[in-house]
């Protein structure tokens, strides 16, 4: 399986039976445990005699980690664990909950000149840990709703709930998808499956829901409702660390249980898959170790979901090593934060409030936050709802200032693997804003969020950002970084040229000194040296990805120019974002002025003629860049005049043919009013004949 390189190899353990342990061995299994813990000695387990075909597992129809038998019951009515107080895992912190013992030695054993793997639930704790980071586990939940919005889903709702049993806080994750059926929620139970065949998809490997799941929280329990060849199911599967751990267990058992809309009585029944005491023994099971002590609790965590969707309810929850739960439900009531990531920002004190709060600061402790930004895109009927409230989705290319569109094309092997649009600029809060690096999106999906490709010195790349969707490199399996292949080496590479490139020559737009200029072109012939305001430029315009060419106040940015030369701001238009430089403020500008007339004079001829060679220099770029987007905005303009016009031929052929048909209808409708006029005479007729009949009579 990709990326499962640190799992301990003792996690997984050949046993003689099949993956599956049934809940019949339990009672031996808990009295055999009890037995060799007060004698001391170690014996073999009683395995179930049943052996599962090795077809099953290759069919995918497997439920490799789905208890088979159940113990039988003591009351046919049904199961109540009201007085059991669901405990907590041994060790409450995720990075210290590893250390498992099952007590027993589970030795390897062959039934029928056969062996079988099994999975130990040490690999659940292990598996978990490619996980860094809480948000990241989130995000493959909430990847799990929007592959859904291709059957129907139109919400996720992500708030905190309460364990009804010592009302500690659980996290909620619902969507109104299409929900699982039996089938499915033993595959996405279970280890090595996806059904995740569509391209666009964010889900491959079907690893997403068990790594998640177990880095959030030691157990997690799953209610699905499916609607599907008029059959409705409702299914619920548990899958407890902390089962796992304090009974001792050295495989991963997952109870879980069904339940079929008879159609006749409009009730939800048994499912007919398992007998009676099968279900049974899982649902007692469920009873004992979920947070819900009876079946009607159990039932009712379906009345909100309706004939499709999941809920998903992670409970004992991890604690941060200050002994308090990772997710912070309490600083904002409309947030979820993870406790003690909040970052002091090493700035200028006039400028550190700024950076706090810049989202490129805020998405580390903010749920909220990482939402707004985790999809490039999303679609209109779609929202995500945190704590009760809409997450607003937040477009970062819209955060840029002074944008340039840079079409990358990666090759291997001298063919071409893609053709990616990459667009860059400054924040909008540059210089006064830290922040810098790429976006770096995945088949619309958040990867590497202001990924810093270069360690800038002296400020260079200071709030330069990049925004770009790379699909021709993998992700990793926790979706947190990038597969390093020599593609993805080869986008760093040029990520950093795109860097450097765009700060060297417009670091002057936001007050730094220009590093590189484009080629000079020739003054003006009504400018003279001489001239006492030769330094005066008109404004010049740039419109560099910008809609409606914003309109600001100019702000005159003085560096080195002496208080006698006048000039004239240089508006740009980016973004709404209009900067006035001074025309004299390039490079190699003296910030003294000499004492001596001769100097003095030496000196302003200098500037003057650097502030020419710079204005036009930047016009010419400005002009250039414009161009480029007029261009392309032409080609997008003709293209949709195109279809508009073939769309507009298309509705006045349909007007013409529902105008013949209209005069056709009429047609016929006077042909028939004609007859039922005839038809009305005759009958009327008819009558004074009948009349004149009986009257003789």
């Amino acid at each position: 399986m990709v990326g499962l390189e640190k799992v301990d190899l003792k996690a997984i353990k050949l046993e003689k039976g099949y993956v599956g342990e049934g809940v019949q061995e339990e009672n031996r299994r808990k009295a055999q445990q009890a037995e060799v813990r007060k004698s001391g000695t170690q014996s073999k387990r009683q395995e179930s005699e049943e052996t599962r075909n090795l077809n099953a597992l290759s069919t995918g129809q497997s439920n490799s980690i789905v208890l088979e038998h159940g113990q039988p019951p003591v009351d046919d009515s049904g199961i109540s664990f009201a007085s059991t107080i669901c405990p907590a895992p041994l060790c409450r912190q995720f990075w210290k909950a590893g250390n498992y013992d099952d007590g027993l030695n589970s030795e390897t054993t062959l039934q029928n000149g056969k062996s079988y793997l099994h999975v130990h639930p040490m690999f659940l704790h292990s598996n978990a840990t490619s996980h860094k980071w809480a948000f990241g586990a989130i995000a493959e939940l909430i990847d799990n709703a929007v592959d859904e919005i291709q059957n129907g889903a139109t919400f996720v709702i992500v708030d905190k709930t309460l364990n009804p049993r010592d009302q500690s806080p659980a996290l909620l994750i619902q969507d109104n998808g299409g929900g699982m059926d039996p089938e499915a929620i033993r595959r996405c139970m279970s280890f090595g499956f996806s059904d995740k065949k569509s391209k666009a998809a964010i889900g491959q490997y079907g690893n997403g829901f068990k790594t998640s799941t177990m880095r959030l929280g030691a157990d997690v329990i799953v209610f699905s409702c499916h609607l599907g060849d008029r059959v409705m199911t409702q299914s619920i599967g548990l899958l407890s660390y902390t089962f796992l751990t304090q009974t001792g267990h050295d495989r991963i058992v997952v109870p879980m249980v069904d339940y079929e809309l008879n159609t006749i009585t409009g009730n939800m029944e048994i499912a007919h898959r398992y007998d009676k005491e099968y279900f049974m023994s899982n649902l007692s099971m469920l009873l004992q170790w979920s947070p819900y002590s009876t079946e009607a609790e159990l039932l009712k965590q379906f009345d909100d979901i309706g004939s499709h969707g999941t809920k998903v309810i992670i409970y004992n929850l991890w604690f941060s090593d200050d002994g308090n739960v990772e997710l912070d439900f309490d600083t904002d009531p409309e947030d979820i934060r993870i406790g003690g990531d909040v970052k002091k920002v090493q700035a200028n004190p006039a400028w550190r409030t700024v950076n706090e709060q810049h989202i490129a600061n805020r998405l580390h402790y903010s749920l909220r936050a990482y939402l707004s930004i985790l999809y490039l895109k999303i679609p209109e009927t779609f929202t995500i709802v945190l704590r009760g409230q809409f997450v607003e989705h937040r477009n970062l290319v819209l955060d840029l200032k002074f944008q340039e569109f840079i079409v990358y094309r990666p090759q291997t092997g001298g063919c071409k693997e893609a053709e990616v649009l990459t667009t860059i600029g400054f924040l909008k809060e540059a210089p006064h804003v830290t922040a810098h690096g790429f976006n770096i999106y995945h088949k619309n999906r958040l990867i590497l969020p202001f990924w810093p490709v270069v360690s800038y010195a002296d400020s260079r790349g200071r709030g330069v950002v990049g925004v770009l969707e790379a699909n021709f490199v993998e992700p990793t399996h926790n979706k947190q970084d990038f597969e390093r292949t020599s593609l993805f080496q080869k986008l760093e590479g040029r990520l950093k040229e795109m860097t450097w490139e765009y700060w060297d020559y417009h670091c002057g737009l936001i007050g730094y000194q220009v590093k590189k200029k484009l080629p000079p072109i020739e003054p003006p012939q009504d400018s003279s040296p001489d001239m006492p305001n030769s330094g005066i430029m008109k404004p010049v315009t740039l419109n560099h990805g910008m809609p409606n060419g914003g309109k600001t106040k100019p702000v005159t940015l003085n560096h080195g120019m002496p208080n006698g030369d006048k000039t004239k701001p240089v508006t740009l238009n980016q973004n709404h974002h209009s900067v006035s430089v001074k025309a004299a403020s390039a490079a190699g500008l003296s910030s003294k002025r000499k004492e001596h007339g001769d100097l003095n004079k030496f000196e302003r001829m200098k500037r003057q003629a650097g502030a020419r060679a710079d204005a036009h220099n930047l016009e010419i770029q400005s002009l250039s860049t414009a161009n480029q987007l007029m261009d392309k905005e032409t080609m997008n303009l003709i293209q949709e005049n195109k279809k508009l016009h073939a769309k507009f031929l298309e509705h006045e052929k349909r007007r013409e043919d529902l105008d013949l048909k209209v005069r056709q209808l009429r047609r016929e409708l006077g042909d028939v009013q004609q007859e039922y006029d005839r038809l009305m005479v005759e009958l009327t007729s008819l009558d004074t004949v009948k009349e004149e009949e009986h009257v003789r009579t």
